[in-house]
Parts: structure tokens; sequence; C-alpha cells
């Protein structure tokens, strides 16, 4: 194999995702996933730590997005819209990807050192957000509540969006699940 191989990291990615689907995620080893790749288990750790960041590799993507998308807000523009807004803006990303999100989630649900990392990242993009919000000068508490909504109301609505292949988009449904916790924090 040559020293470059073009695309290796999607290569990794949907190799890794086709074995765990198929023979599960704690029996699909690296080597595994390199071979199927067409790849060394070399090439893997130079895109990946380990076996379960071709699941996570993404999520610095989605934060630089939403934080982008925080940072862009009109000033003004009360914390709860700026995070649903800029959550939309981010559930674009996962829209164009959704064959890929379903077949994640599915690996991801099934395995409870799986659901653990996820939960870790969507704290990581809690903090992010908050961080962003303050420094688009909302104040604190303000700033984390919003964040920590935020994650919450991207939480179910992807969950609302991954079992329901011919709803709506994911951006539509983030916002929607913002108006029903509004609708749940006024009753």
């Amino acid at each position: 194999m040559g020293r470059w191989e073009p695309n290796a990291r999607t290569r990794l990615e949907q190799a890794a995702l086709e074995l765990y689907v198929e023979r599960g995620y704690e029996q699909t080893t690296v080597a595994e996933i390199a071979k199927v790749a067409g790849l060394t288990e070399r090439t893997f750790f130079r895109h990946f730590a380990d076996k379960r960041e071709v699941l996570f590799s993404g999520s610095h993507v989605l934060q630089d997005l939403l934080v982008g998308a925080i940072s862009a807000s009109p000033a003004g523009t009360p914390p709860i819209e700026v995070i649903v807004d800029a959550f939309a803006a981010a559930g674009e990303l996962l829209e164009e990807r959704r064959a890929f999100a379903e077949r994640r989630q599915q690996v991801v649900s099934a395995h409870a050192e799986l659901r653990e990392r996820e939960l870790l990242k969507m704290a990581a993009l809690s903090s992010a957000a908050a961080e962003a919000l303050r420094d688009a000068g909302t104040p604190e508490p303000h700033a984390s509540l919003a964040a920590e909504a935020g994650v919450a109301v991207f939480r179910v609505a992807f969950e609302r969006w991954i079992g329901n292949q011919d709803g709506p988009r994911l951006p539509d449904v983030i916002r929607e699940t913002a108006q029903l916790l509004q609708a749940v924090v006024a009753a």
C-alpha cells in the first residue's frame, strides 16, 4: 500500500460502522476494520485514537458549527433562541449524513460504553455552547441554562428524528422540540 491513501478516514468510518452493525461493536477489532477498508492498522491509528472514536470523531465538527452559529447570532437575541437556532444549523450537518447517523445510533444505543461516551460528548458540547454564549455577552446562569436546555432539546429531537424516517428534517424537529419544551415550562 502507498503512503497516502485517498479518503482513508471515510473508508475507515464506513468499514467500522459496517462491521459494528454486522458483527457487533465488541466483536470487531481494529485489524478487521483496517482490512475491510483496505488499509493498515497504522493508518487507522493515524486517524483515530481507538475503535470508539470512529463513532465520535465528527463531534468536533458539530461543536465548531454550533459555536460558530452562536458567535454569528445577532446581538440582543434571547439566549434560548440563539441556542435553538445554532442546534438547528448543526442539525443540517446530520441531515446530510442521515443514513450514517441512523446506523451509528443503532450501534451506540446497544452498548453502555458507547452511550457513556455519547454523554461525555454531549457534556462537552454543552460546555462549548455555554462558553460561546458567555463570549457573546450572555451572563450566567443564563448561558449555562440555555446551553443545557439546547442539548436536551437536541437529544430529544435527534431521537424523534432517528425514529421517523419519513418525518420532517432534523432542523425542523429541533425547532418543534424547542417549542414543546417552552410549552412544558409554561404549563
